[in-house]
Parts: structure tokens; sequence; C-alpha cells
């Protein structure tokens, strides 16, 4: 759902906004609103980049230390004889 926001522009700024809105046949409302939705996604493209770089380069780190426990908080050495639809 879109929500409306209230922007204030000196009159310079809103008359080239206006101009570069109508060149490529828009609104300023959608002109704006492009303009904010692109740098989002710039931002967020990036930031998911430099995590899954991140991670790439620690893994094994992560491994060593933490290794893969898919049950954490369950104490060590639980009975073998447990049935498997236990949990």
């Amino acid at each position: 759902m879109a929500k409306q926001t209230n922007i204030r522009l000196d009159d310079a700024v809103k008359a080239a906004a206006e101009d570069r809105a109508k060149r490529r046949g828009l609104t300023l409302q959608g002109y704006v609103a492009d303009l904010i939705e692109a740098d989002v996604n710039q931002a967020r493209a990036a930031f998911m980049a430099g995590a899954a770089t991140f991670l790439a380069q620690y893994a094994d780190a992560f491994d060593a230390e933490v290794g893969e426990d898919r049950y954490p908080g369950l104490p060590e050495g639980l009975p073998e004889s447990a049935p498997r639809d236990a949990a």
C-alpha cells in the first residue's frame, strides 16, 4: 500500500525536477518516487553483496567456532535410543 509523503523543495530545484519528470513522461510525484526507490534498492543490493562477501570470507572460522549445531540448546549426549519422531 502506498503512503503519501510531503517534501519541501526550493523553487529552482522544484522547477528542474518538474522538467526532468516531464522529459521522462512522469509526474513530479512519480519522478521523486522512482528516485527514492532506485536509491533504496541500490543500498539494499550493496548491503546484501557485502554480507555475502563477509560470510564467504569467514565461513570456515564460523564453522570452526560454532560448528553445525542443528539443535541449539539441547544437552550433549542424548541417548541414541530416542525415537526419531520424539521431537
